[in-house]
């Protein structure tokens, strides 16, 4: 089951992204060409069981945010009967792609799926056959219609060619897959939200236990993975998990993508194995924009504690980020140089976050929005060091308490802010922002280049 076969991939990334700049790399015929759906025909010889064995000893993480064992998520769909230990689980089971990728500075589902849509579509193909379900969705944001059209042609595409619907390739597995287009809500991120939005009710997070497992779509037995911990399975699959191991850390082995963007040379995503390092990654994107240099960055988007530049070496794995005091998260390296003002920066997030807050959880709908007042008032100058106090209190009255995670993501840039950059807060109490608002913006249209 670990055995490498004949033609496997060197263990060196890139992998997921190898073809996206080959001509027309979306077509199945593309995809066919380069060992496309030989995992699955691998997949079906064997047993569901010894597919999710394989991929819990691979020690795939998921790449949503939270890092937890795909393999272990897909164990605990109950495959016997609770009445009857004997009988096999009578409810159907779903398998559901979070592909609402809107975490702050995150953009790499969103390429895969549009250069490569068949690698996630054979990934939840193998997934479903895994965990034993007949149906498996596919949730995209509404606002990539590209991506959708895309996505739905190359379903087609596989529908055509025997690889969905009935008896796939003879193995008597079937399965319908269906792409659905979501209205555009940063809360359908969340797992339990997403599945309200799917069976169309209003994107709202749910209290769990039940978890989704147990009580997920239509209160049946539901994995929910990311676009980019699905289509990381048929590589794993293909080239067996002594490969998969030989990169990356012991305990986040493997390739992933990271999203580099902000005040850097050469944006875009950069595809490496687990544990490498910003200033590695900013070596291969040219560095920070000509003449600066870096002043303080996420980890893994918006939601996650922001670092400074004495983090430049620490792992970018699960671990190595946890040791720094952030989190990896979605590996949305948002880069900013000295001429960004922390401040204003944390106020935007801030912004987002009580814009996007669904209102279910009085933490989060009223803390999110006094942060914003509070924090506008600073950044304007009109505050006092006694209102660092006040946000502090706020923050603290959200972080822990709302009812999903956004509170926390909220909290995050805030607390860690205040952590390294008090001093630029105070500094605002004396006759505003010290910084030039045209050189602090986020995304500047400055002619240094590379900084979008």
């Amino acid at each position: 089951m670990t055995a490498v076969v004949k033609g496997a991939e060197p263990a060196e990334p890139p992998v997921l992204s190898r073809h996206w700049g080959e001509p027309e790399s979306w077509t199945l015929h593309s995809y066919e060409t380069h060992n496309g759906y030989a995992a699955l025909r691998n997949a079906l010889q064997q047993s569901p069981d010894d597919i999710i064995e394989m991929v819990k000893a691979s020690g795939l993480r998921g790449r949503g945010g939270a890092g937890f064992p795909v393999g272990v998520k897909w164990s605990f769909i109950p495959q016997t009967d609770p009445a009857d230990p004997d009988a096999p689980d009578p409810r159907p089971h779903y398998l559901v792609v979070n592909a609402d990728e809107s975490e702050p500075g995150t953009c790499k589902d969103i390429p895969l799926m549009f250069a490569s849509p068949h690698s996630l579509i054979e990934g939840a193909i193998i997934a479903a056959y895994a965990i034993r379900a007949a149906h498996a969705f596919i949730y995209v944001r509404g606002e990539v219609a590209s991506v959708l059209r895309r996505l739905r042609t190359a379903v087609e595409e596989a529908y055509t060619a025997g690889y969905l619907g009935y008896d796939i390739l003879g193995s008597g597995f079937d399965l319908e897959l269906v792409v659905h287009a979501g209205a555009g809500a940063y809360i359908c991120g969340e797992e339990t939200a997403l599945l309200d939005s799917l069976e169309g009710r209003r994107g709202q997070p749910r209290l769990r236990p039940p978890f989704p497992a147990v009580a997920g779509l239509y209160a049946s037995p539901t994995v929910v993975n990311n676009v980019e911990s699905i289509a990381s399975v048929p590589p794993i699959i293909r080239n067996g998990v002594d490969w998969f191991r030989s990169m990356g850390t012991e305990k986040s082995p493997g390739f992933t993508l990271y999203s580099l963007s902000g005040h850097v040379a050469r944006p875009g995503q950069y595809e490496a194995p687990l544990g490498v390092t910003l200033r590695e990654l900013l070596d291969r994107a040219g560095g920070v924009r000509a003449g600066h240099r870096l002043k303080f960055w996420t980890p893994g988007g918006s939601s996650t504690p922001i670092l400074t530049g004495d983090h430049l070496d620490a792992p970018l794995d699960y671990e190595g980020v946890g040791d720094a005091g952030s989190m990896l998260g979605t590996k949305a390296l948002q880069i900013f140089d000295e001429t960004t003002c922390v401040v204003r920066a944390v106020l935007r997030w801030t912004e987002f976050y009580a814009h996007e807050s669904c209102g279910k959880c009085t933490p989060c709908r009223e803390g999110t929005y006094w942060l914003v007042q509070l924090l506008a008032r600073v950044e304007a100058g009109q505050g006092t060091e006694a209102d660092l106090d006040i946000i502090t209190d706020v923050t603290n009255s959200i972080v822990g308490k709302s009812f999903c995670a956004l509170g926390d993501g909220a909290g995050s840039p805030i607390v860690s802010s205040l952590k390294y950059f008090r001093d630029e807060y105070l500094a605002h109490f004396d006759g505003g922002c010290p910084f030039d608002p045209h050189a602090s913006t986020l995304f500047s249209d400055t002619d240094s280049g590379g900084d979008r």
